[in-house]
């Protein structure tokens, strides 16, 4: 077979395995850059080309900066901040959530505002009592909206503004996006918000556990086990906390006598209270704290504070076992240590992502670089927080694409497509290329797709002597409805592990989006940018 060919069949054969879920999203990935060198489609280092490609890089970027505004407390405060004014019903936290994302990714890339959203989200639905499977999928797609808001929002604005002026037409306007962007993000939002209950699984992911409680209600529950006579405030600041361990078997401490005051030998840290565990006797009280002092058992329960990084090397002793982790709880008190310089860096490398002075990569790179300098996240947090199924995943797709044009295989699908459309009328050649551009958006870069279809919409608006305008504009909206796989977008890819979600979960709300989006491209498009 022909090199078009092979790219088929290696497309055909990704589309099965995604779907099916039975190998896993990383390995379908390297599959797919294998195959392509395999059989002779791509050179090796085309294949592996992904790996650096700067897309990437930026991604796996942005998941260092998600994690520096986790770790510091900043995402705690806003998700109390939503949840504090929209209450903890899904509809409006939907709505607030959709709205602020469609707003961020008009300035800052899609991909750069699902991760900055994406924890606090997290965040907000276990306030909230929701899983977050409910609100990750919305905030994936908002965020795509928003992207139409302006020309900076997304490759794919530059692309068709400048294929338009190419062809003869104009360039588009920085804001004149939003004249179709902002009826796109009202919709988005309307349908997300009415069908997310319904159409959205209720799934649990992976390490949802590993989120703290409430601070508040975390401190109450103390307070009531160990008798303590402290507020929120002593116990959760963002210098210090608390952390409750349990005395571990064949413990070096078993036998000490210890009482409220004490300091620990090593970290200096103060005992607030004991209590007796499991293996009390008789007469004992469990769940209150003991007055006066006590003789360490296995089992027994200690409250000790002081500063969180003390906390945390304390809790990693073998003599003790955390009940909840240090780093956990530290997550959860708003704007704790080292916030103030995390905003610094999101608000240096938005200004730079909004205005252009460096490439999207490089703006990542040099926050997530910042980061780790100023002392905001230690080396083995930053490589914890990648989501490297996310990075492998696109860096194995992207070769993909590059093949689907370079061997001719995109100027065969353009063939057919024109040999239906004819010379019929412009809504009916509008329809069918909105309708191709979607469907080859759900499994190529958007970018990729829309490069791909320009040419035959150039084409077609050139024979039927009808003005550009129309046909790139409604390029852009298509383009943008990437919803029906975890492949189509990276940010859909973001939110697939955080929020537990299979291969199947997103066509169920995605595909009446698309529709929404489709009647907005070849019925709306048109009577703002005439034939």
């Amino acid at each position: 077979m022909d090199p078009a060919s092979w790219t088929f069949v290696i497309l055909a054969l990704a589309i099965v395995a995604f779907v099916s879920g039975r190998v896993p999203l990383a390995i379908v990935a390297i599959g797919v850059a294998l195959a392509l060198w395999a059989t002779g489609v791509l050179t090796l280092g085309e294949a592996f080309s992904g790996f650096g490609d700067p897309t990437v890089l930026f991604i796996a970027s942005l998941f260092v900066v998600s994690e520096a505004l986790d770790a510091t407390g900043v995402t705690a405060w806003l998700g109390h901040q939503v949840v504090t004014r929209a209450g903890r019903g899904r509809g409006r936290l939907t709505l607030i959530v959709g709205l602020l994302a469609a707003g961020l990714s008009a300035f800052i890339s899609i991909n750069g505002a699902v991760a900055a959203l994406l924890p606090v989200v997290v965040v907000v639905a276990v306030r909230a009592g929701l899983v977050p499977s409910k609100m990750l999928i919305p905030l994936a797609f908002a965020a795509s909206a928003g992207s139409l808001l302006t020309l900076t929002g997304t490759p794919v604005n530059i692309v068709v503004s400048e294929a338009a002026a190419a062809a003869g037409g104009r360039e588009f306007g920085c804001f004149e996006f939003a004249l179709a962007g902002i009826p796109v993000v009202l919709l988005t939002v309307a349908v997300v918000v009415l069908g997310g209950g319904r159409l959205l699984p209720d799934r649990t992911p992976e390490h949802l556990g590993d989120l703290a409680p409430d601070p508040r209600a975390h401190a109450q529950l103390l307070r009531s086990s160990y008798a303590l006579d402290l507020d929120t405030g002593a116990l959760f600041t963002a210098d210090e906390g608390v952390a409750e361990v349990l005395v571990a078997p064949r413990s070096r401490l078993i036998g000490q006598t210890v009482y409220a005051g004490m300091t620990t030998r090593d970290e200096n840290l103060v005992i607030l209270a004991v209590r007796r565990g499991e293996n009390e006797g008789p007469n004992a009280s469990r769940g209150t704290g003991v007055a006066g002092s006590l003789e360490l058992q296995a089992g027994d329960a200690v409250l000790v504070q002081g500063p969180w990084a003390a906390l945390t090397r304390y809790t990693q002793s073998p003599d003790v076992i955390a009940v909840t982790p240090p780093q956990a709880l530290q997550r959860a008190v708003p704007l704790g240590r080292g916030a103030k310089r995390a905003l610094v860096v999101l608000g240096v490398m938005v200004v730079l992502l909004a205005t252009g002075l460096v490439p999207a990569a490089v703006a990542g790179l040099l926050a997530a670089g910042a980061l780790v300098l100023t002392g905001v996240l230690t080396i083995p947090q930053t490589y914890r927080s990648i989501s490297w199924t996310t990075v492998i995943l696109i860096a194995g797709m992207i070769p993909l694409s590059a093949a689907f044009i370079a061997t001719g295989a995109a100027d065969r699908v353009a063939e057919i497509v024109l040999g239906v459309i004819g010379s019929t009328s412009p809504h009916l050649a509008l329809l069918v290329l909105c309708v191709l551009t979607m469907v080859l958006g759900q499994f190529i870069s958007n970018v990729a797709t829309v490069l791909v279809v320009t040419p035959i919409a150039v084409a077609i608006a050139q024979t039927l002597e009808l003005s550009i305008q129309p046909f790139m504009m409604a390029l852009t909206v298509a383009g943008a409805a990437a919803f029906l796989t975890p492949v189509a977008t990276p940010a859909n890819l973001m939110v697939l592990q955080p929020g537990g979600y299979r291969f199947g979960d997103y066509w169920k709300l995605g595909l009446p989006l698309m529709v929404v989006y489709l009647a907005v491209a070849v019925l709306y498009v048109p009577l703002v940018w005439p034939f």
